[in-house]
């Protein structure tokens, strides 16, 4: 692994030779990053950055915006959804919500174009320049979702100069039972399409088979979910494409406009069972819960209580082990030494092989598309004014099986349906000793998701087929004022000062509800009775609940107790 950083005089000297350098990936020659909304060496940035060129990305594989993590010290990745939502952890700085409706507090960026949604910071890396990540708190010139830091990826731009293009193509398998094999390709083209006009277009394009195999119904417990269940995990199906057009009538003048799509279509979510035991402690003459361990080989009893002996099964949800229930209403021991608690086993561990019921092909999908306006004018030889425009709409749902195991019983779903748009206006100027930087900041948020538990056909739940959603809404106004300027003391010290200003509104609304459903693969499919309701207003009115009112074809709601919601 290699990486960018600012190196002392002293390390300039003792390195090695830029042709050793070069072999080994590193590099030596003047890197020249934006994080602080200008460009600047690498080396002259006194924060800490690392940059990736697209080259470096491009020789160790970099095909998802998450995998520079693994070259980025500091930088880690957190998850959910058997890894399909994903999120940037900088220096231990994390969030890991399920619900898409909460921002990341590490900002991911594509060509100064804000990535609102936490999730959204998935998806394809291609025709990429280089990626920066600014570590420790960025929030002066980039706002209130930096608190941690924020990536950066920067696409390559149009050229006046000539025609240049490329084409990158694979094909492989996976060394699995699966047998899976597929392949991606990548390609660019661009060049100048007049005096003052140049453009360039890019695509890739990914398809693989599920490297998981999926030996249902083996062990099934219930019956199949629907048509096509069982399929093998872990494929990949994504199309994504951006066209960038530049306009330069004068040197003292740039419009830029790109707009970007990606589309993806995968199974269910790639993940497999692994069986565990609750572990019970004798406190003040009570068994108390301390702690969940994986399940030992040829492990037979249902809990573990003090002195080893086995507690039983909590099947009323009394909070008593066992207890007192009549002879026959609580297990004891396990259907399968070392199993679950259906007796499931998975046939190789940690292998590439399972058995899972909810699994199907194109289960999963993301669209996303969006629109980047892009002005510079240089007012005079030291100030350049800049306007950034962006749009972005992103959309997706996935599942998982609950239990990842041949027993039907349920399954997550996340849904979401959102748009951000943001405007900045900066201006940058110069001095003899000083720079600065002098901007507005808008943001609008428009989000609404669907998170919950779908218990689909034939589930062993009683009720069931029906979905337990949450619904949420949350539409964001944030306006934001900023202010950064460095003045060079010395040759050697600077003296760096910032501040930023931020107005927020939120308006949210909430609601528990259940649905009947009748197909495994759609959510929310017939009117619904709602468990709960919740509505508020941050910096406009203070929040308030409504009690929940019943409604659906003969169906009943149940009032959840009143919360207060600070």
């Amino acid at each position: 692994m290699s990486w960018a950083q600012a190196v002392s005089s002293d390390d300039q000297q003792s390195a090695a030779p830029e042709e050793q350098q070069q072999k080994r990936g590193g590099l030596l020659e003047e890197i020249v990053i934006t994080a602080q909304k200008r460009e600047q060496s690498l080396q002259s940035v006194g924060i800490a950055v690392t940059a990736i060129s697209g080259e470096q990305m491009r020789e160790y594989g970099v095909e998802k915006s998450y995998d520079i993590a693994a070259m980025t010290p500091g930088v880690h990745i957190s998850g959910n959804l058997a890894g399909q939502n994903t999120q940037f952890t900088i220096r231990g700085v994390t969030q890991n919500d399920f619900n898409d409706i909460v921002e990341a507090p590490n900002a991911a960026y594509l060509d100064e174009g804000y990535i609102a949604i936490s999730q959204a910071q998935t998806f394809a890396v291609f025709d990429i320049d280089r990626v920066e990540i600014l570590k420790g708190p960025q929030g002066t010139l980039f706002g209130r979702n930096a608190t941690g830091g924020l990536v950066h990826y920067l696409s390559n731009q149009p050229t006046f100069d000539s025609v240049e293009g490329y084409v990158d193509a694979e094909y492989g398998f996976f060394d699995s039972p699966a047998h899976a094999n597929g392949g991606r390709i990548e390609a660019a083209l661009g060049g100048p399409l007049g005096e003052h006009l140049a453009a360039r277009g890019a695509v890739m394009f990914s398809k693989h088979g599920g490297y998981l195999k999926n030996n249902y119904p083996d062990g099934a417990v219930g019956g199949s979910p629907g048509p096509g269940a069982g399929v093998n995990l872990g494929d990949d199906d994504t199309l994504a494409g951006r066209f960038t057009v530049v306009y330069q009538p004068t040197d003292s003048f740039y419009w830029r406009v790109s707009a970007n799509v990606e589309r993806s279509r995968l199974s269910t979510g790639p993940f497999q069972s692994k069986p565990t035991i609750a572990v019970f402690e004798d406190v003040n003459g009570t068994n108390e819960l301390v702690n969940v361990i994986d399940v030992p080989p040829g492990e037979s009893r249902a809990t573990i209580g003090p002195g080893g002996v086995d507690l039983g099964t909590d099947l009323d949800n009394n909070g008593l082990f066992g207890g007192d229930d009549a002879p026959g209403a609580e297990f004891f021991g396990r259907f399968a030494p070392g199993g679950d608690f259906f007796g499931y086993l998975d046939p190789d561990g940690k292998g590439f092989s399972f058995s899972g019921d909810f699994a199907f092909d194109d289960a999963n999908s993301t669209d996303t598309w969006g629109v980047n306006n892009n002005i510079q004018w240089d007012i005079s030889d030291s100030i350049t004014l800049t306007s950034i425009s962006d749009y972005k709409d992103y959309e997706k749902l996935l599942f998982i099986d609950v239990d990842s195991a041949p027993v039907n019983q349920s399954a997550n779903f996340a849904g979401v349906d959102a748009t951000s748009f943001t405007q900045e206006l900066r201006l940058n100027g110069t001095t003899e000793k000083a720079n600065w930087v002098l901007g507005a900041f808008y943001l609008n948020i428009d989000n609404h998701s669907d998170n919950g538990l779908k218990f689909p056909v034939n589930s062993v739940v009683p009720g069931a087929p029906f979905d337990l959603s949450s619904l949420a809404d949350l539409d964001t106004d944030s306006y934001s004022a900023f202010a950064h300027m460095d003045y060079q003391i010395s040759e050697k010290f600077a003296f760096i000062l910032g501040g930023r200003i931020i107005q927020e509104e939120k308006d949210y609304r909430f609601q528990q509800a259940i649905f009947p459903t009748q197909d495994s693969r759609k959510i929310n499919q017939a009117p619904r009775s709602p468990l709960a309701r919740y509505s508020g207003q941050t910096g406009r009115k203070p929040s308030r609940m409504i009690p929940a009112i019943p409604y659906g074809r003969g169906q009943s709601a149940v009032n959840i107790p009143r919360m207060r919601i600070c």
